[in-house]
Order: structure tokens, then sequence, then C-alpha cells
């Protein structure tokens, strides 16, 4: 039997299981420069890491008094994103081996995200990860994204699990305060260092300050195996 019988992980994607908020900065530079907007930086991207791509844009029309409505700079930037991403997306060699190690226990799993289905799809597939992770939510398919745990506790319904007996991995702070949100135990490994102090993350069962390069597979099947709770 399983030392982790009664425990399911739900992950986070981008900056989380692969390295894709470089392509998503860059969708977005791509996407405001078409509309006149030239001075989009990468500290400007900071501010939308765990936010989901519909509000991202939202806000960017806001800000920068965009004429084009939000549908059309959400198909813009997800179409600029899935060119840069599918076929070069990187998952973090730790977290691919977690995924395997969990796979290998039969654990169930599911991806939570803040990106379109199709961005979703392309990643996991272009990784390979799509193996493992078969249960998918996107932020569009329920009524609020993160910091609202809606894409969480659709993940764990679509997996027949207790939020109580669910653990996420987040990397940014809207997420780890989802998480909290509803009611699950959180691995938080913060993508902006300088982040690592926001409240949200003071919820994280375990915070990883050092961020990817703190984390391995085996420290966290660990952890995850001492603090293991039936539900």
């Amino acid at each position: 039997m399983s030392t982790l019988r009664g425990t399911s992980v739900i992950f986070d994607l981008d900056g989380t299981l692969v390295d894709s908020e470089p392509h998503y900065f860059e969708a977005g530079r791509q996407t405001l420069a078409a509309y006149g907007v030239t001075d989009f930086t990468w500290a400007d991207h900071e501010r939308y890491v765990g936010i989901s791509t519909q509000e991202t844009v939202a806000d960017w029309k806001d800000r920068y008094g965009l004429p084009a409505s939000v549908d059309e700079l959400l198909a813009a930037k997800n179409r600029r994103y899935l060119e840069l991403a599918r076929g070069s997306a990187r998952a973090y060699p730790q977290m691919r081996a977690f995924v395997e190690l969990l796979a290998a226990e039969g654990v169930p799993m599911a991806v939570a995200s803040g990106s379109s289905p199709e961005a979703i799809a392309a990643v996991l597939t272009g990784t390979g990860l799509d193996a493992h992770l078969r249960t998918v939510v996107s932020a569009d398919e329920v009524a609020h994204g993160k910091p609202a745990p809606d894409v969480f506790l659709e993940a764990a319904r679509r997996l027949g699990a207790s939020p109580a007996g669910c653990v996420v991995l987040e990397d940014a702070a809207p997420g780890a305060a989802a998480a909290h949100a509803a009611g699950m135990r959180c691995i938080a490994i913060p993508y902006v260092p300088a982040q690592a102090d926001a409240p949200e993350f003071a919820t994280a069962a375990l915070l990883l300050r050092g961020g990817q390069r703190e984390f391995t597979a085996r420290s966290a099947y660990e952890w995850l195996a001492d603090s293991a709770r039936p539900v």
C-alpha cells in the first residue's frame, strides 16, 4: 500500500511544472507592441505571474487604454504564446521526476492553470507530461481565476478527492492564496524570489524560498509521505 494513500496532488503549470514564463512575457510584449505599447518590461510582466491570461489582458486594456476588446487581446496573446511554446516548452527536470515518482505510486494528479485549455494541452503534449497528467482544469472553465479557489476545487472534484486530501504545488502568490482558500495544503516554490515574503506564501504548508533551485523530487516526495494523513 502506498504511503501516500488518500493524497492527491494538483500542479500549477506555468513557472511550476514548466519554465514557460519567458514565452508568456514575449507573447505579451509582442501583443502590446502591436498596439503601440513598446516599453513592456520583464518587471512589468512579473506583476501578472500567477494571474489568468484573461484577467491579464483585461488589466492591459484598462492600464494601457487599448482599443481592442478583451476577447481580441486574449486571442492575440494566446496565438503568439502557442507559436512560441509549441515544441519548445521545457519541464523542470526535478518536477518531471516528481510527477514520475507520484505516477509510480498511483497518486491521483491534476493540472490547474490560468492558461487557456489549448495552451495547457500544447505544453503538456510538447513536454510529454500528458502521459501522466490527464486531468486538467483551465481558469477559462470556471467562474473565477486565482486567487479564487475555483480551479483547484474543480480539479479536486474531477479527481474525486476531498480538498483536505489535496496538496497543491504553486509558484505564485495568487495560486498560494487560491490553495489556502480551497482548504488545501500548498508547497510553494516562488518563481519571483523577491515575492517569497508575500503574505499569501505564509499560508503554505511548505515554502521553498529558493524556488526551483531548492526543489527536489525526492525531498518533496518524503515531505508528502511524512505529512500524509487519511481523510
